[in-house]
């Protein structure tokens, strides 16, 4: 067997990634995960502009809790969402999006908590994935690519 070539050192092989640094990746990864979280929630904040918040109300009420309350889920789902889009209080619009989804959680998704789908994939996946990805978004923060900088106090 021929061992020198075996030992033999081998040149790297060149990725676009690898001229990067770190840092912009892992600023790359939260400006794509805070965009992504938000923008998707803030789709169901302007579908309840036009449908209003009147089945939320309801749930609410039926939970004996005020029906007005209702209306705060345009600040979970309007109002914090842009924020985290452009990264001004992210940290804080972030917490908000985890609340507005643990309330989601409890008024509307409480059965199918531990339920699976056909597929065999969780029955709340998405809703999952708008919680856990706004609590990562809480975590990381906003990064440098953000509006608030990283060295805004709550981005």
């Amino acid at each position: 067997m021929n061992t020198q070539a075996a030992n033999t050192a081998r040149a790297p092989i060149a990725s676009p990634l690898s001229a990067l640094s770190p840092t912009t990746l892992d600023d790359s990864g939260k400006l794509l995960i805070r965009v992504t979280v938000g923008f998707l929630v803030l789709l169901h904040g302007i579908f309840k502009l036009s449908a209003g918040v009147g089945f939320i109300g309801g749930m609410l009420a039926k939970a004996g809790l005020p029906g007005g309350l209702a209306y705060l889920v345009y600040v979970g789902e309007i109002v914090a969402p842009l924020l985290m889009i452009a990264g001004v209080f992210t940290r804080a619009a972030a917490a908000v999006v985890v609340i507005n989804m643990l309330v989601a959680f409890g008024l509307v998704h409480m059965a199918d908590l531990f339920a699976m789908t056909k597929q065999g994939g969780w029955a709340l996946e998405l809703q999952g994935l708008y919680l856990f990805g706004a609590l990562t978004v809480v975590l990381l923060g906003a990064g440098r690519f953000s509006v608030g900088g990283v060295k805004g106090r709550w981005n």
